[in-house]
């Protein structure tokens, strides 16, 4: 890589007499031209950048891979139609990467950083005078716009993504029809838990050898058997009706000799479709402005939460760069074990104080901000001591 080519700036930025000896430092003093610092820049920008496109990619991947798993599952039972899976799987996505593109950013920064720990470019560049400004400045150029789009993503896309994902699944309830039905299996249709089950259903949408059992009022139940049945429209547009043809219908209370016997050669079964209109949505779906305008602790702590994520994103980015300091040669993941363990405990303090505010144990003022105020400080802590400010501070 660049190892020989930062050696040989080492020896430049001490200066060199005409035997080829190191002169000293103090004598001679050197500043990275401007072009070599673009050029440092470019190279950590492109490190750390495309380290985290594989790192959240892999990670996405994961996720997404357990996702379709549901949703096939879903598809199987007649919950979400087959020409929405891919919707859900793509809304899906964009709620993962508002969690992703934060820890994702994290871990390429201490990757990538580590790689140029381990490979001594790192101590050649600080050697040259190369400060956490020059770390801090490409780093800057990826972070601005990921902070932008998750910002968008935890704000309004994430919200907006659930509840179109609650939207698919009400309109896959509100439509099932025979077509839902798989032959040889029961099938609970309508918002009245009516059980169904059919024998075989035709091309043309007809079942045959039908069952039919459902609740009705006052406690009792009614049966019904017949030798075919499709599903009608009614007037109706929240009213669906299943016609039965040739059968008989039992009604009656279980555990009781109280059963009338009904032969029909066709009777229609109306059933309620689900609304699509949510009576209250929730905390996670409400639109933004709603939550500012909200006094409630579940609402309050809901808003902070979203405005959490594009800050603790910035925070993060900062922190990670002087957690991925390391030895020359001590190993690319030597820090890695330790960028995680803060992170989940950053994750984990976010996730009390969210508790707490739900729950009024603390002012919404103090929130969940003092937990972002903590790591912000650490961080500073940590640059501080690695890079000697405490004691210029003292002198």
């Amino acid at each position: 890589m660049l190892y020989f080519f930062f050696g040989y700036l080492v020896r430049g930025c001490h200066g060199q007499n005409k035997s080829g000896s190191l002169t000293n430092s103090a004598t001679y003093s050197y500043a990275i031209p401007g072009a070599m610092t673009r050029i440092l820049d470019r190279y950590i920008f492109r490190e750390i950048a495309t380290t985290w496109l594989g790192v959240t990619m892999v990670l996405l991947l994961i996720l997404l891979t357990n996702q379709f798993a549901r949703v096939l599952g879903d598809v199987a039972k007649g919950n979400l139609p087959k020409n929405a899976a891919f919707d859900v799987i793509g809304l899906s996505a964009m709620q993962y990467l508002t969690i992703l593109i934060p820890i994702g950013l994290f871990l390429a920064i201490m990757l990538a950083l580590g790689r140029l720990y381990q490979d001594s470019e790192l101590p050649a560049m600080m050697a040259c005078r190369v400060g956490p400004s020059g770390i801090y400045r490409p780093l800057t150029w990826l972070l601005l716009p990921l902070v932008i789009a998750v910002a968008w993503m935890s704000i309004e896309g994430g919200p907006w993504a659930l509840t179109s994902i609650d939207r698919i699944g009400a309109e896959a309830r509100r439509e099932a029809d025979l077509a839902s039905i798989e032959p040889g299996q029961f099938t609970i249709l309508g918002p009245d838990r009516a059980v169904v089950y059919g024998q075989r259903v035709t091309p043309d949408g007809v079942m045959e050898k039908v069952f039919m059992q459902r609740q009705v009022e006052g406690g009792g139940v009614e049966v019904v058997v017949s030798e075919f049945g499709e599903m009608v429209e009614s007037e109706d547009p929240n009213v669906r009706l299943l016609v039965l043809r040739d059968g008989r219908r039992y009604e009656g209370k279980p555990g009781t000799s109280e059963f009338r016997v009904i032969e029909f050669a066709e009777h229609g079964v109306p059933y309620r479709l689900p609304s699509l209109q949510t009576p209250t949505p929730r905390p996670r779906a409400m639109n933004f402005l709603a939550l500012l305008r909200s006094d409630e602790p579940e609402h309050v702590a809901e808003m902070q939460w979203r405005l959490s994520v594009p800050l603790s994103t910035i925070i993060l980015a900062i922190l990670a760069v002087p957690l991925s300091r390391s030895q020359p040669r001590a190993g690319r993941y030597g820090r890695l074990a330790v960028g995680l363990l803060v992170f989940i405990i950053y994750l984990n303090m976010m996730s009390a104080a969210k508790a707490w505010v739900e729950q009024s144990t603390i002012s919404p003022a103090l929130g969940i901000w003092w937990v972002h105020a903590s790591v912000f400080a650490f961080a500073l802590l940590l640059l501080a001591v690695q890079n000697g400010y405490h004691r210029r501070l003292f002198r």
